[in-house]
C-alpha cells in the first residue's frame, strides 16, 4: 500500500495509465487503417497479401512506438499518465527522459509485457517502485502532484581523494 508522502507511483495506477495509453494508441492505428482502407476501396479492389500484412504490422509497431517515445521524451508523460496524475523522470537528472532513454524504456516495456507482465513485479517490492522498463532506462514514475524530484546521484569520490584529505589533516598543526 502507498504511504502518505511517497511520490512513486504504484502498480495499479501505472496499469490503468498503460491501459488508457494502449487504447489511445490503437485508436490512432485503427483510424489510420480506416483511412487507408477507405482510399483503397475508392481506388479499386485491394487485397491484403502477405507483404501488405507485414507492412501493416510494421506500421502498427511504428505508430505505437512513436506514441510512447514522443510523449515520454517531450512531455514526460503520456495522456494516460496525465489522466492518472503521473509523470516520468530520469532518476539521474530529474528531468524527463531523452529520446534514446525513451526508446530503451519502450523496449523494456515490451520485454516486461511478454512474459505475462512479470516485468512489472519489481514495482511491488522496489523502494522506488521501478519495473523492468524503469531499471533499463534509469527512470522513475512519480505522482505529478507531489513536489518530490529525485536528486541526481552524486559521482563517487575517487579513493585517493579521501586519502589525500586525511593525510593533509594529519599534517595540520593543532
Amino acid at each position: 500500500m502507498s504511504r502518505p508522502g511517497v511520490p512513486y507511483a504504484g502498480v495499479v495506477t501505472r496499469a490503468v495509465a498503460l491501459a488508457v495509453d494502449v487504447a489511445l494508441a490503437h485508436l490512432i492505428v485503427f483510424a489510420g487503417g480506416a483511412v487507408i482502407a477507405l482510399v483503397g476501396s475508392l481506388v479499386g479492389d485491394v487485397r491484403l497479401d502477405t507483404l501488405a500484412r507485414l507492412i501493416a504490422a510494421v506500421a502498427w509497431v511504428a505508430v505505437v512506438g512513436a506514441y510512447f517515445v514522443l510523449f515520454w521524451s517531450t512531455a514526460g508523460q503520456t495522456p494516460g499518465m496525465r489522466l492518472m496524475g503521473l509523470r516520468l523522470m530520469s532518476s539521474q537528472t530529474g528531468t524527463h527522459p531523452s529520446v534514446g532513454r525513451s526508446v530503451v524504456r519502450l523496449i523494456g516495456l515490451g520485454l516486461a509485457i511478454v512474459p505475462l507482465f512479470l516485468g512489472f513485479v519489481p514495482v511491488l517490492f522496489d523502494a522506488q517502485r521501478r519495473g523492468l522498463p524503469d531499471f533499463m532506462a534509469r527512470t522513475v514514475v512519480l505522482y505529478a502532484d507531489r513536489d518530490h524530484v529525485p536528486a541526481p546521484r552524486p559521482a563517487p569520490a575517487p579513493a585517493h581523494a579521501t586519502d589525500v584529505t586525511m593525510s593533509l589533516r594529519e599534517n595540520e598543526p593543532t
